[in-house]
């Protein structure tokens, strides 16, 4: 889950970071040397020490190892939950599964890292498009690229929206949250997926539910955590969240994602940058 763009702006004008360049996707991708990254690790552990915060999200979802003992109670299915929010991530942010290639350190506020598909895939899917999808200043998507995308679900009586604002309520601000989370990788291919079939809303038992979130990506790995988003590569987040993560990728059409981001309810028109991998044990639950 994105964490509020004020915070990372504020990040991105204060913070001074060693980088280097190196070929990729966008031919100038920003790297930060390998110190910036321990740094915000050594952070996150000195802001978060004995402090009484939960389970941290991203994680290594092949590692069941966690030490934080902050418990709360699992969400309910999310087919019992208002969906409240959809938005995505460029390269996962959790690791595992069939998404474990590590994209590099990015340019040290989430872009450019995280976790890439490590799967192959064929000439024809990889043709490039005549323009990037859903451009932004940190760079669009292309053929290839991997999102992670987060179907966030509240127990708070909402409508969808923007936000992890549209998940509360002016009558319950501390709802349960779950996050359904794919990774697809975006492929030049017609037949593939359809991401506006993927994020189509309906109202199913009186809740709001995308009722085309894939089911043949494999049994979802379900753990403790929090909000995500690079706002937190320093500091932990707050919020309590149950995650259900599937190991498999799924291949999408990105000509949809690319269509998709020019208008949806959510008003998301570009990929959120990712938080650093959460390796410290004691902000990971264990996952049984």
């Amino acid at each position: 889950m994105g964490k509020n763009t004020s915070v990372i702006i504020a990040l991105l004008t204060t913070a001074i970071i060693p980088t280097y360049v190196i070929a990729g996707d966008n031919n100038h991708v920003v790297q930060v040397d390998d110190k910036v990254i321990s740094e915000q690790r050594e952070a996150l552990a000195k802001n978060t020490d004995g402090a009484g915060f939960g389970p941290q999200s991203p994680r290594d979802i092949d590692s069941v190892a966690g030490i934080n003992q902050r418990e709360f109670n699992a969400a309910p299915p999310f087919i019992e939950m208002n969906l409240c929010n959809i938005h995505f991530h460029e390269n996962a942010e959790h690791k595992g599964g069939e998404f474990t290639d590590y994209a590099g350190n990015g340019d040290g506020h989430g872009y450019q890292s995280g976790f890439k598909y490590s799967g192959n895939l064929n000439a024809k899917e990889l043709e490039p498009l005549a323009s990037e999808a859903c451009p932004n200043k940190h760079g669009g998507l292309n053929s290839g690229s991997t999102i992670e995308v987060h179907y966030v679900h509240s127990t708070a009586q909402i409508d969808p929206g923007p936000t992890l604002n549209s998940c509360l309520s002016d009558s319950i601000n501390n709802p349960q949250l779950r996050v359904e989370t794919q990774v697809y990788v975006l492929v030049n291919d017609k037949n593939a997926l359809d991401f506006n079939r993927l994020t189509n809303l309906h109202k199913e038992n009186g809740l709001h539910q995308a009722t085309h979130i894939p089911s043949n990506t494999g049994n979802s790995v379900q753990y403790a955590g929090s909000t995500t988003g690079p706002g937190y590569n320093e500091k932990g987040s707050p919020f309590q969240v149950t995650w259900s993560v599937r190991p498999k990728v799924a291949k999408v059409d990105i000509n949809t994602v690319g269509d998709w981001c020019k208008g949806n309810i959510f008003n998301e028109d570009h990929a959120h940058g990712v938080r650093n991998l959460v390796k410290n044990s004691s902000l990971l639950s264990e996952i049984e």
